[in-house]
């Protein structure tokens, strides 16, 4: 399956079910994993009952590795967190973080991580940032980066306000916590029972972006506009109702989103922790995928891919369970 937007131009022909622009060679291309959630315990099943396959993830992150290192002209790989689960027993932790993070180095090239929840019931802030080598200031995981003149990756921090994380009393968590004592009326603040369409993003797994993080990334767009370059926004939570389940949202993805339309450079946005993947294309134009988790591959199967980049399009090379999804724009 290919998941398409329609790019004007293209020749006939096609690599992987995607069209190459004839001609042209990508101005720079990057590897994707997300939500490898590794531990070393049995099979296991989510909460709606699909099979999770613990020790079995951390064998696509090395098929990954490899077929990333064989690729070549790959300038760096983003991974887009969770890359422990919760259910790692307690005390091994570190240890569990530390074996996966040791495959992410085999990379012939810069890893950037993200931060998901799982990591973060594994390892606090503190911890967890400098293993993963996250420069962000104040225990913040947001930060940004430019691959080429033409580009900028936006990395948001989707726990930024979050229960999870920060020391008990520290005033995100409690922000956090009066937040979800508002919107969720459940004593287990992790379930949507109950909860109707939107809301049911309400719930402990999810945080937010917060208010100088928003402030942050509007000076960010603003820069990039100004340099004429275009935008690829990365954050673990996914930031579009369409390419997700209503359950993995941002609490204020439409903070978010109202942020990044209103710039025309951000092209993309690309996130990970709804398991099953998604697509859509908002009404501003911007492109929307979450990808697939590599937890969720049964023995010999694979979730991660590649994007190569261009002027007008990301072309996403995925393998297995991650989709191939073409998504042009105007350049």
């Amino acid at each position: 399956m290919v998941n398409s937007g329609i790019c004007a131009g293209d020749a006939m022909g096609s690599i992987n079910g995607l069209v190459s622009p004839p001609g042209k060679r990508p101005l720079f291309s990057f590897g994707v994993i997300s939500d490898v959630q590794y531990a070393d315990i049995p099979d296991g099943h989510s909460f709606l009952g699909v099979p999770r396959y613990y020790r079995h993830s951390i064998h696509v992150l090395q098929r990954a590795v490899q077929k990333w290192n064989n690729h070549q002209n790959l300038n760096f790989v983003i991974n887009f967190g969770d890359i422990v689960d919760g259910k790692c027993p307690p005390g091994q932790s570190l240890d569990a973080v530390k074996k996966v993070n040791n495959e992410f180095q085999k990379i012939n090239g810069p890893v950037y991580h993200l931060i998901g929840n799982h990591c973060l019931y594994n390892l606090p802030r503190d911890k967890l940032l400098p293993l993963l080598k996250i420069q962000g200031l104040n225990g913040l995981a947001y930060y940004d980066f430019s691959p080429s003149p033409e580009y900028r990756i936006v990395v948001l921090d989707g726990y930024d306000i979050s229960a999870i994380g920060w020391p008990q009393g520290h005033s995100k968590t409690l922000q956090a916590l009066e937040f979800l004592e508002k919107k969720n009326p459940n004593s287990d603040k992790n379930s949507p029972s109950g909860l109707l369409g939107l809301d049911r993003r309400f719930v402990m797994f999810n945080g937010a972006v917060g208010k100088e993080q928003l402030e942050w990334l509007d000076g960010t767009l603003q820069d990039a506009t100004k340099l004429k370059q275009k935008v690829i926004v990365c954050c673990h939570l996914p930031l579009d109702v369409v390419a997700s389940s209503q359950e993995a949202l941002l609490w204020n993805y439409d903070e978010v989103m109202n942020v990044i339309h209103q710039y025309n450079c951000v092209k993309a946005c690309l996130s990970g922790h709804d398991h099953k993947g998604g697509y859509s294309v908002d009404s501003h134009g911007v492109h929307h995928r979450s990808f697939e988790a590599a937890l969720e591959c049964p023995p010999d199967t694979d979730a991660y891919g590649h994007i190569d980049v261009y002027d007008d399009r990301l072309l996403l090379f995925g393998t297995d369970r991650i989709q191939s999804t073409e998504m042009c724009f105007n350049p």
